[in-house]
């Protein structure tokens, strides 16, 4: 494989770089003094080249600098066209950094380096982390044109000391231009956005959303050289959206160089042309809705109470319209079935979006991005991306807003079947329910279905291609008729004009949608350091309680296939396996003993946050302080993952007595 210069030099220069961090030139010339020294006979005047070889291997140096270079592959599944090479990834063992360098000469690249932050005020009193001290991080996370990275953590600080490198490839995904070298008119054209995502992650492991950028990176092809440096200044989220958090600076380079630089004031027209036709369609696509909208009122003035969401504000506090958050989503080959993906969303982390102060419910919705790198989120995050999932494998989906009990807002998804079936998926539960509509006008004393499902009112309906306002007299969830095609029950928008704003390359101002990441979670390793925490932590739970504590291992073992039952019957709403574990359980419990069992589900791997969530169950609580005769204890951790290192934690708890009268 010949390479150009520019890369030959690079490839040099990483070796190099490598070859000096540890200092194997140093040790080189320390073995060639010894072997002459030692091993040279008095009338040979010169050391051959294989001789210097032998004596290196010798030595474990050629080992240790292999050692060092390990091949790793990326992580981001993804369903693309085949690409003539594969990037390659160096890593570091002292660090989790990757330094992905692809030398594909077909290919351009763009090379985005951040290069320390400042102004980070909240940290101003933050003291220097001690060695081996467990602190809070940033972690800077990218998304460009369907490739992720993540910087490593560094401690948070005033002034961070990110010090990464990402090398973002750049190319067209028209038929026929995938291969060929993009130039700086084709760049240009490309309006897609770096997103930017910041997240904070505390010594508990909780994460924070700190900022979220979307970074212009094309003011680089109005640059000499292809070279420009940027301060970018982050600003908070949610309430906090029009106050700084920090400075990143940041510099662009691209990759080879390029051949012929456009002139800024050519960046700076094709920049403006883009926001002002954005501006347009954003501007009639308002029209059009504040249009619909006195159409529905007129309807009905009650029609005014209803949660009909138009707009929704993202982490950045801008409206955007509610179906550009869905777009039909693949999972390539991280999650085979919609049930599994309902079961994903479902173990992604719950948490309403902070609020300072009272007031009710502060609403954000959240971009696809920020959501799955801070692994949780509000009720509409999941819903539109299991909505999106679903879209993904082939369903007609759409995501409900409405109310649940007490009148809380509350957004669910909803699939509709070729047959007519109406099915609710709780994408917080992963809890699916049939819907069968109550005819209000049948005789009192009729058999009625009862709803399962929790969900008391709905507003609207919608998903990537249409919104839909309930029309309906009631909009009681239970009577409600979901025939979308009947306009006197449900009002639709133009799906021309949704098309508009909410296409993917329709404005500019859309945020593109990332692909899922693989986990990066050893399913066994991490079960295993759970469960050996939980037992140090009842053993002292006990110690403190004057009793002792004697583990049995074989137990311990017979509960696995309860946990994966378990697991299996979440993401299935199948039961199986439930019989042979209780006829192995009947098996190790000898007559006139007594065996108590509890399970308990979570989604963060905690254990000392378990523990305690444990010891508030009174059946968990007597199993662990069980006192008696020939106390045996068990516990069994199974670690489920799934993208986005998610995961689903199942413990169980049991003991096994001999039953005294």
């Amino acid at each position: 494989m010949s390479l150009p210069p520019e890369k030959a030099s690079e490839l040099k220069q990483l070796i190099h770089q490598q070859l000096s961090k540890m200092d194997v030139h140093g040790r080189i010339r320390e073995i060639l003094a010894e072997t002459i020294r030692e091993e040279l006979a008095p009338d040979q005047q010169q050391l051959s080249t294989e001789d210097l070889i032998k004596a290196l291997r010798r030595r474990g140096i050629i080992d240790d600098v292999m050692k060092e270079l390990n091949f790793v592959t990326d992580s981001v599944d993804q369903e693309l066209p085949s690409s003539p090479k594969q990037p390659v990834c160096f890593t570091d063992r002292q660090s989790t950094l990757l330094k992905k360098t692809n030398i594909d000469p077909t290919r351009r690249y763009l090379y985005l380096q951040v290069l320390g932050g400042k102004a980070f005020l909240e940290h101003l009193q933050e003291p220097e982390p001690l060695p081996g001290q467990v602190c809070s991080t940033f972690t800077l996370c990218l998304h460009f044109r369907n490739q992720r990275f993540r910087s490593k953590p560094v401690p948070c600080a005033c002034e961070p000391d990110f010090h990464d490198g990402f090398l973002l490839e750049v190319h067209r995904e028209s038929l026929g231009d995938g291969t060929r070298m993009a130039d700086s008119t084709t760049m240009l054209s490309i309006s897609d956005p770096v997103h930017m995502v910041l997240i904070k992650t505390d010594i508990f492991g909780e994460t924070t959303l700190v900022a979220s950028y979307f970074l212009e990176w094309r003011s680089v092809l109005g640059s000499e050289n292809g070279v420009t440096s940027l301060t970018v200044e982050l600003m908070g989220v949610g309430t906090e959206s029009k106050v700084s958090v920090g400075i990143l600076n940041i510099k662009l380079e691209m990759y080879p160089p390029l051949n012929q630089t456009l002139s800024q004031e050519v960046v700076n027209t094709q920049l403006a042309l883009e926001r002002q036709k954005t501006a347009e369609k954003e501007r009639l696509f308002l029209v059009y809705a504040k249009q619909w909208w006195r159409e529905y009122l007129q309807i009905r003035p009650s029609h005014n109470s209803r949660l009909v969401k138009i707009f929704a504000q993202d982490e950045n506090g801008i409206n955007r319209p509610v179906c550009s958050y869905i777009k039909p989503l693949r999972a390539g080959r991280l999650l085979d079935t919609p049930r599994q993906a309902a079961r994903f969303v479902n173990v992604l982390g719950y948490e309403r979006a902070p609020v300072i102060g009272g007031g009710g419910k502060q609403e954000q919705w959240c971009t696809l991005l920020a959501f799955l790198c801070r692994n949780k989120g509000d009720c509409e995050d999941h819903a539109n991306l299991l909505c999106s999932l679903l879209l993904g494998y082939g369903l007609e989906a759409f995501v409900c807003v409405g109310t649940k009990a007490k009148g809380i807002p509350h957004a669910w998804v909803m699939t509709c079947g070729t047959d007519g079936t109406v099915t609710f998926w709780e994408s917080l539960t992963g809890h699916r329910y049939i819907h069968k509509p109550v005819n209000p006008d049948e005789s009192p004393v009729a058999e009625q279905p009862k709803p399962l499902y929790p969900y008391r009112t709905i507003g609207c309906v919608f998903n990537h291609q249409m919104f839909l306002g309930n029309c309906q007299p009631s909009d009681s969830v239970e009577i409600c008729v979901f025939d979308l095609n009947d306009e006197s029950k449900w009002k639709p928008m133009s799906e021309e004009a949704i098309k508009s704003v909410c296409a993917p390359g329709a404005t500019t101002s859309l945020p593109p949608f990332p692909p899922l990441c693989a986990s990066t979670i050893d399913a066994s390793v991490t079960s295993n350091e759970i469960e050996m925490q939980l037992r140090l932590l009842v053993s002292e739970h006990r110690k403190d309680l004057g009793l002792t504590t004697v583990w049995e291992d074989q137990l311990s073992y017979l509960l696995s296939p309860a946990l994966a039952s378990y697991e299996f019957e979440r993401t299935t709403s199948i039961s199986a396996g439930n019989e042979e574990f209780q006829d192995a359980i009947r098996r190790a419990v000898p007559d006139g003993h007594t065996f108590k069992g509890f399970p308990i589900h979570f989604v963060y791997r905690n254990a000392r946050r378990a523990f305690a969530t444990c010891l508030r169950s009174p059946f968990c609580e007597e199993i662990i302080c069980c006192r008696g005769d020939q106390v045996r204890l068990a516990v069994r951790v199974r670690v489920f993952t799934y993208p986005e290192s998610a995961c689903a934690v199942w413990i169980m708890f049991a003991c096994k007595y001999r039953s005294v009268l």
